[in-house]
């Protein structure tokens, strides 16, 4: 079964910055493309960034530049250093397991089938 455990998130003022965890297991973690997702109150779930099995990655606009995904396949963990973090930024936040071997060049929560319980960061200004 697949088990996806984000680390705490936390607050952090408006410019910080913050890193984020997520240790996957039951399942072959180098074999899957990763990501992170997150979702504001009141607003729909959005892509941030993804990660192929060969490092490759995708951001969306909103955090390009500022935030970067990262994965350690020698202990199946997945990153996400987050700096000069903004308000906007406030969200819970989830990484997520691919449906496949390869990511799909897009942020679709469509694309990946299983899910973190989620964390919560707070960006105050």
């Amino acid at each position: 079964q697949v088990h996806l455990v984000e680390s705490r998130g936390g607050s952090v003022q408006t410019g910080g910055s913050l890193r984020l965890s997520c240790a996957g297991s039951g399942y072959i973690y180098t074999s899957y493309c990763m990501a992170w997702f997150r979702q504001a109150p009141g607003k729909e779930r959005e892509g941030v960034a993804t990660i192929n099995t060969g490092g490759n990655t995708i951001y969306a606009d909103s955090v390009k530049g500022r935030f970067t995904i990262s994965r350690d396949n020698a202990k199946n963990t997945l990153y996400l250093q987050m700096n000069s973090v903004k308000p906007e930024d406030t969200a819970m936040y989830y990484c997520a397991k691919g449906r496949w071997n390869y990511c799909s060049g897009g942020l679709s929560h469509r694309d990946f089938t299983d899910w973190g319980q989620g964390t919560q960061v707070i960006v105050s200004s």
